[in-house]
Order: structure tokens, then sequence, then C-alpha cells
């Protein structure tokens, strides 16, 4: 498993727990970890959940 370098959500301000994402090349799968422990619990994603989550998240926000 090849991982991609992790990039840091656009959304983090300095100093807070943020989401890091990568990817794989070789499955495309999407990979998510919190920035208080980046190599400890991973969840890997399809690209299409992922997609499914995203929309998800932002229904909710337009909901507030």
């Amino acid at each position: 498993m090849h991982i991609a370098t992790w990039q840091k959500s656009s959304y983090c301000g300095e100093g807070e727990a943020c989401i890091h994402l990568a990817g794989e090349r070789a499955s495309g799968a999407i990979h998510l970890t919190e920035s208080a422990d980046p190599r400890g619990a991973i969840l890997t994603a399809a690209p299409a959940a992922f997609r499914s989550l995203l929309g998800s998240l932002k229904k909710e926000q337009d909901r507030d």
C-alpha cells in the first residue's frame, strides 16, 4: 500500500485538531486520519463512498 503525502484540511486553523487526507494511487482509495495521532487509526474509503460522505457533510452544513 503506497499512501501519497498527507494533506491537512483547508478548514483547519492553527493548533486545532484536524483531519488529514491522502490518496492511494493503485486503488484510488482515500485515507483519513486526525492530526492528534496521524499514524494511529486510519479510515479508508472508496472514492464513491468518500464523495457520499462529503455530500452528506455539505448538506448538514447548509442546514445550520
